[in-house]
């Protein structure tokens, strides 16, 4: 890898069903080819993805702020406030400037949180799926949508020229 401290972060947005998942199903192996690949999906409705009763479930209804899984094979962590009260970061602004007390501000507030959780864990690349209102390089698939930062390459280039324009962008902060 070029730069050992650096994050490349590219959004991937287009409308429902454009085929967004499945271009970051194909660039995500190519990605981590160079280095480590981290994704964060935007999820516009309310999902449980703790088993109630169970009991990560049961920490975060007695209170954790935020739970993590251990698993044979897998971990996962759990984080209370989601897009609607996302957690205090103490990096908070680093990434996004002038985010403001809306529902959009809020969501780009949470994004910067796991963005800025994969930079200390010191990951190559990020591919964000959704956050259209992201100032960050987007590859657009479909229809394009109204997006807040610059295109970088669309769903129909070349895999090899898509994987080449997100491996290329300059790291954040």
């Amino acid at each position: 890898m070029d730069d050992p401290d650096g994050l490349r972060v590219a959004c991937v947005a287009g409308p429902s069903d454009a085929g967004k998942t499945t271009l970051i199903e194909r660039l995500v192996p190519r990605l981590a080819e160079r280095g480590r690949v981290g994704t964060v999906k935007s999820i516009h409705h309310a999902i449980e993805v703790d088993t109630p009763g169970k009991d990560t479930h049961r920490h975060r209804e007695a209170g954790a702020e935020a739970v993590v899984g251990i698993t044979p094979e897998l971990s996962f962590e759990i984080e209370t406030g989601g897009k609607r009260e996302p957690p205090a970061e103490p990096a908070a602004g680093w990434l996004f400037e002038d985010i403001p007390s809306t529902a959009e501000g809020r969501e780009l507030r949470a994004l910067e949180g796991a963005i800025a959780r994969f930079r200390r864990r010191r990951y190559d690349v990020v591919l964000v799926e959704g956050f259209t209102g992201a100032p960050l390089p987007t590859i657009v698939v479909g229809d394009r949508p109204s997006i807040a930062g610059p295109v970088i390459g669309d769903g129909g280039d070349d895999l090899e020229v898509l994987v080449d324009a997100v491996w290329n962008l300059e790291p954040v902060g």
